[in-house]
């Protein structure tokens, strides 16, 4: 009877195991299920190390309204690992579908609604991550984006606290970004949850369920 006891206990902390990154609610097998809710991330256990000014060229003067990121933060936090965060505590991440070498963004219209782009001056403020990481590409629309390790990076809409990783796996082509650009795969999310809708489209939308959020 103990040895059944012991069975059970070591079966049922594998489940844990297997399952303590994947959103709460989403079920891989089931893709009819309710808008997944992730995990969020815990406090930082690693404090950051001194700020320093990265070394990317100067831009013009931003448009008026154009919010920027100020910071890029490197941080260690539980179960995720290495993540880099903005000034407000944001996670950020780096996009599949875009290019490191040479950069490019490929996230635009709707996609950027959903990730908005980290936007730059071209002097941010950086906590450790390396200013040889760090630099920036043109956009599409004229403004310019941050990259790390040559990976343009964005926030996701999906977060509603700063700490929160919600767009980890999405699409299969979204990931926790670390500071030296590189995807962070330490906790996925079981199956492959889909991003939430654009602002600019209807509440009825966003519960559709189909592809047209796959980004």
């Amino acid at each position: 009877m103990a040895q059944m006891k012991r069975t059970v206990i070591v079966a049922g902390a594998m489940v844990v195991a297997l399952t303590a990154c994947a959103p709460a609610g989403y079920d891989g097998a089931n893709q009819s299920a309710a808008e997944p809710v992730a995990v969020a991330a815990a406090e930082p256990t690693a404090s950051a190390e001194p700020e320093a000014s990265a070394e990317t060229p100067a831009a013009d003067a931003p448009a008026a309204g154009v919010e920027l990121t100020e910071k890029l933060i490197g941080k260690k936090v539980a179960r995720m690992g290495q993540v880099v965060t903005d000034e407000d505590g944001w996670v950020l991440y780096r996009f599949d579908k875009d290019t490191a070498d040479p950069p490019s963004s490929n996230c635009v219209d709707k996609c950027a609604e959903v990730w908005p782009p980290s936007l730059t001056d071209g002097n941010p403020q950086l906590s450790g991550v390396s200013d040889d990481k760090v630099g920036s590409v043109t956009r599409q629309d004229g403004t310019r984006q941050l990259t790390i390790g040559g990976w343009p990076v964005y926030r996701y809409i999906g977060d509603k606290k700063p700490g929160q990783w919600k767009g980890q796996g999405v699409g299969g082509t979204w990931f926790v970004v670390q500071p030296d650009g590189k995807k962070n795969l330490s906790c996925l999310p079981k199956g492959t949850p889909k991003a939430v809708a654009p602002p600019s489209d209807s509440e009825g939308a966003a519960n559709s369920g189909g592809d047209a959020y796959s980004y």
